[in-house]
């Protein structure tokens, strides 16, 4: 549905409705994840509360995070990691500001926290893959939005969102019945507009690598069929596609000018 985009400095991503899935772009040759004995992506983003994590801190229910994310470094630490946080585009249910990223140390410390072991050296990589991800997630649901008809002239917003890493959607549970891979991880957002709410589900995969030793991610962003509007685009883009795959647009050979 979306042109290949490259990513900035140091990342990857990205794939429409349908089930034929895009790659996107892998990262850039000195991104420290090119090593050749890459770790396999964790089951969910370090940053949700989730599973049996042995989390105690009071909880933001906006985003399923700790309401108050650690910037200290871990006794043990070897490598001084940034603790300034990242603004994204992306704007919350106030619409006077934006979503925040946590800082590599933050995320750092989530992954201790839940016992995954990370060298310190790619941490800030992954925060980097991580926010890349969440803004392509972004673009791809203001895409949707797009297609829907609004009574204002509102702006999409992220009211809040939800990390399902051990929930399959109904969309990857039936495509993995078919030999698919699985998602390495699954949010679910809530994105306001107009007085209403619409869930998107959102599925993110790892796709196979062109490169040996350089991973290639791609997300499966759509609107959830929780009512008719969403259930209807989701049909018109999915036969829009098989359209433009049956009928391709042939070139015009009007040479006149």
């Amino acid at each position: 549905m979306a042109p290949s985009m490259t990513p900035p400095e140091g990342c990857p991503m990205h794939q429409p409705a349908e089930p034929v899935q895009k790659k996107e772009p892998a990262p850039p040759p000195g991104c420290p994840m090119h090593q050749p004995e890459k770790p396999t992506p964790p089951p969910g983003c370090p940053m949700h509360q989730g599973g049996n994590a042995p989390v105690t801190d009071k909880l933001n229910e906006l985003n399923m995070m700790p309401s108050q994310i650690s910037q200290e470094k871990q006794q043990d630490q070897q490598v001084d990691l940034p603790t300034e946080r990242v603004i994204s585009s992306i704007p919350t249910a106030n619409k006077t500001s934006k979503w925040e990223y946590p800082s590599p140390q933050q995320f750092y410390n989530a992954l201790r926290r839940k016992g995954w072991e990370t060298p310190e050296e790619e941490i800030e990589t992954m925060v980097d893959i991580h926010n890349f991800l969440n803004e392509e997630a972004w673009l791809e649901v203001l895409k949707w939005e797009e297609m829907r008809s609004c009574p204002c002239k509102e702006d999409p917003y992220l009211v809040r969102l939800q990390g399902r890493p051990r929930e399959l959607s109904p969309k990857a549970w039936w495509h993995s019945l078919w030999g698919s891979p699985l998602p390495f991880d699954r949010h679910d957002w809530y994105v306001g507009r107009c007085g209403e709410q619409r869930r998107y589900v959102i599925d993110y995969y790892e796709a196979p690598e062109d490169v040996p030793g350089v991973p290639v991610f791609f997300l499966d962003v759509r609107p959830a069929v929780d009512d008719t509007q969403s259930a209807f685009i989701r049909l018109k883009a999915a036969a829009a596609e098989k359209w433009a795959q049956w009928f391709p647009a042939t070139p015009s050979n009007d040479s006149s000018a």
